[in-house]
């Protein structure tokens, strides 16, 4: 029997957020889920879809900074997520729960 080999890569969202609706597209339907975590993971694809050189830049941080914020390993300020979100043209918007 021939063994078939094949290679499976892990999945990197960055590499399909091109344009600037397909990075709100993605940051809104992660936020709707409510997992905090996921969305500063989410929001580092984003940065790295753009460029860390680019928001490092735009943002004022480090570029080892922002690959700490976005590492998991630590918990983001909120002025960090802000400064991000605007180098990377979103922002924040709250709306009325339904049923509230």
């Amino acid at each position: 029997m021939k063994k078939i080999s094949r290679v499976i890569s892990e999945f990197d969202a960055s590499e399909y957020l091109q344009t600037p609706d397909d990075i709100i597209a993605y940051l809104n339907a992660v936020i709707e889920d409510g997992d905090q975590e996921l969305f500063i993971a989410a929001l580092g694809d984003v940065a790295k879809a753009i460029g860390m050189a680019q928001i490092a830049k735009e943002t004022g941080l480090g570029r080892e900074s922002l690959y700490k914020t976005f590492s998991g390993k630590t918990k983001p300020r909120f002025e960090t997520i802000t400064s991000v979100l605007n180098a990377v043209g979103a922002t924040i918007t709250l709306t009325k729960k339904m049923g509230h």
